[in-house]
């Protein structure tokens, strides 16, 4: 099976998984924070975006206490999520 794409999209593809390769590594050495608070996420990406990803189950909202601990949404995550779908309107 051979797929063609041309010289733009490819350069795209790529740039997006360079800085998606460039923040996994930030991550993992302790420059980035791993996880972002609920309402960063909703400032960085919109309420709307956020919560229509978490219904679908695209990404996790995770909270680590009971009553007054805040969620918190894996970067790397939301990042994918957020990337793919921009690629796919680009597309």
């Amino acid at each position: 099976m051979e797929i063609q794409i041309n010289i733009y999209t490819l350069e795209k593809l790529l740039a997006e998984a360079a800085e998606m390769g460039a923040r996994t590594a930030l991550c993992r050495i302790g420059k980035l924070r791993p996880y972002l608070k609920k309402a960063e996420a909703f400032r960085l990406y919109g309420r709307r975006n956020v919560d229509h990803w978490i219904t679908e189950g695209f990404i996790t909202a995770r909270k680590d206490g009971d009553h007054s601990a805040s969620w918190r949404i894996e970067r790397l995550e939301i990042e994918a999520v957020h990337k793919a779908k921009s690629l796919i309107r680009f597309l």
